[in-house]
């Protein structure tokens, strides 16, 4: 399988643009997850400085991040964030929806990752589900919610156009919706 990346827009949205992040806020219940982030593309050496900036203030320096290359077309062993180098591995065991951020002094952090293709609304219920604090939903089990959640909207959506499309509409509260009484007339014309 071959994969062609657009090197030049994603890079240019990505540098322009600030990382988007849901943090859990400070707590003493640990969760499975510490937040959510939403890259622009697939690119990790564009998308990564910017992520690795906005983190340093609340979290302190990153200095290494993991990914499963399954969601990644392009993993490299360094990232330049700012004149400094970022490592960067993979697993395939590490679940492919999750990043892992570690840092020598401060710890570890696990975000969600929410695909770049995602549509806003249903990035906005995984970056909010993502933040809660001691929450025990891994970044998979988020991820499967919300395909049965978008799902459930589509066939939603489907049917209702479906219904539209065959002439359904809402009956009055009396009669028949065209004015005409389903009793036969009688001989005098008379229902």
């Amino acid at each position: 399988m071959t994969t062609i990346l657009d090197r030049t827009a994603p890079r240019d949205l990505a540098a322009e643009s600030p990382a988007r992040l849901s943090l859990t806020p400070g707590t003493t219940l640990p969760g499975q997850l510490d937040g959510a982030w939403w890259p622009y593309s697939r690119d990790l050496e564009a998308e990564l400085p910017p992520l690795a900036a906005a983190l340093e203030e609340p979290w302190g320096r990153v200095t290494r991040v993991t990914v499963n290359p399954a969601r990644w077309p392009v993993v490299p062993h360094t990232v330049d964030v700012g004149g400094r180098v970022l490592h960067v591995g993979w697993f395939t065991e590490q679940d492919p929806d999750k990043l892992i951020l570690l840092s020598y002094t401060v710890g570890r952090w696990d975000l969600l990752v929410v695909p770049p293709e995602t549509a806003p609304a249903a990035a906005a219920r995984l970056m909010a589900a993502a933040a809660i604090p001691g929450s025990v939903l891994t970044a998979g089990v988020l991820m499967a919610n919300e395909a049965v959640i978008g799902r459930g909207a589509r066939d939603t959506r489907r049917r209702a156009a479906a219904w539209e499309d065959e002439g359904g509409a809402c009956m009055p509260t009396l009669g028949d919706p065209f004015g005409r009484s389903a009793l036969p007339l009688s001989a005098n014309g008379w229902r």
